[in-house]
């Protein structure tokens, strides 16, 4: 079955392109709400303080008097109440895998096959069965890359994980497996390809799907005209899933349908008018994981233009920024509490500040500036020192500049 104007094939029809997209909207609400009320502490407790019994949620309108959860909350509800802060709806034992993400949060995954819902994102990128996919998301407590690994496999691709780093040996196996398809960051698919042309190779990828990481249209561009990958967005958390992402159109970010998605103007959480920036805010009926108004953090927008692709529902228009505290560095986030506790205590810092900037390689660059305490020398020995515990507490490699006493209070 194709899209009602000619465009790709939809994964699964019926449930990507139903005929009245806000009708399924409210039947999830309702059900997600008496889910997690059921099974989560967390939402029990939500909905009590504000006086709301899960019945009195009839549709997605009937969200309204729940307070949303940021999950800058989620470090301090999981410490309280450890593994998962109450929300889980399962017992630890029967989950698949559990992660560690910064912050630090504690992640689930469900037995279920594909269980963040992947497999429509990578089909609507134009991945088959018995494409061969690098797949460059970390596998290493963070669950990025078992997110597109279990979307890939549900789809019948072969996976490459590579990981993060090591991209030399990444463009080694890629040609040598003659790799069709990228997943990563946008920033890291340059990376790979620049790398390799400087060699005097060539990467047999032909499409790419990206996330973690802005897209900017000037990337974008340069991928697809002198590289000849055809990229295509995704938009997800290890919380909720999939939460969009773009057709052949690429035009925005089309929302799951198995999740309900609201934007909300943030402070006063009213929803956003079309075109107006707010916060991502998902409602999931997921056995495993319920949430109810769970706050991504992420900026979006409303587009509900008409699709030529088919799929009926509205879009998000992609990226439009962060509330809170983390910021995403090559497709992880940082916390200032983490480098908090990473540098908060060294009596030989006096005051430190995180920048994140733009790299020659359009990627991401963290750099943590820090002054000595009067007395203290921050020689070469130190300043490894310290590099290397921001990367263990944050993930994330940063370059460290020392910098004259009173600079960061300048700023």
């Amino acid at each position: 079955m194709s899209g009602v104007h000619g465009g790709p094939l939809l994964y699964d029809p019926d449930r990507e392109a139903p005929a009245d997209w806000g009708a399924v909207q409210d039947r999830l609400a309702p059900l997600a709400v008496r889910y997690g009320a059921w099974r989560s502490s967390e939402i029990r407790r939500r909905l009590a303080r504000a006086g709301i019994s899960p019945e009195d949620v009839r549709d997605v309108a009937g969200l309204a008097g729940i307070p949303v959860l940021a999950k800058d909350d989620l470090p301090a509800l999981q410490a309280a109440d450890p593994p998962f802060g109450g929300m889980l709806a399962v017992p630890p034992g029967t989950l698949r895998r559990v992660y560690r993400s910064p912050g630090p949060i504690n992640d689930p995954e469900g037995r279920r096959d594909d269980f963040w819902r992947m497999a429509p994102a990578v089909w609507a990128a134009g991945f088959r069965p018995d494409d061969v996919v690098l797949n460059t998301f970390s596998y290493h407590l963070t669950p990025g890359g078992m997110m597109l690994d279990s979307g890939l496999r549900a789809v019948g691709c072969a996976v490459i994980p590579g990981g993060v780093g090591n991209t030399a040996a990444q463009i080694d196996v890629a040609r040598a497996a003659g790799a069709t398809g990228y997943t990563g960051t946008p920033q890291f698919l340059l990376t790979l390809l620049e790398r390799a042309r400087e060699t005097g190779r060539k990467l047999p990828f032909r499409r790419a799907l990206v996330t973690g990481a802005p897209l900017p249209p000037p990337l974008r561009e340069l991928l697809q005209g002198e590289f000849g990958v055809d990229v295509y967005q995704a938009y997800g958390t290890a919380d909720a899933g999939t939460i969009g992402h773009e057709c052949e159109a690429k035009d925005g970010w089309h929302v799951s349908i198995e999740i309900v998605v609201e934007v909300l103007v943030p402070g006063e959480d009213r929803p956003a008018a079309d075109g107006e920036a707010g916060q991502v805010v998902v409602t999931s009926p997921n056995e495993v994981y319920p949430l109810v108004r769970f706050g991504t953090g992420d900026l979006s927008a409303w587009n509900r233009e008409p699709c030529r692709c088919g799929r009926t529902g509205p879009r998000l228009a992609g990226f439009l920024g962060r509330v809170g505290e983390g910021v995403k560095v090559r497709g992880m986030f940082v916390h200032p509490r983490e480098l908090a506790a990473a540098l908060g205590g060294d009596r030989a810092v006096a005051g430190y500040q995180a920048v994140v900037s733009e790299g020659a390689d359009g990627g991401d660059v963290l750099t943590v500036r820090v002054e000595a305490a009067p007395g203290a020398v921050l020689g070469a020995g130190e300043v490894a020192a310290l590099g290397a515990r921001i990367r263990e507490a944050v993930k994330v490699r940063a370059g460290v500049e020392v910098v004259a006493a009173g600079t960061i209070r300048e700023l």
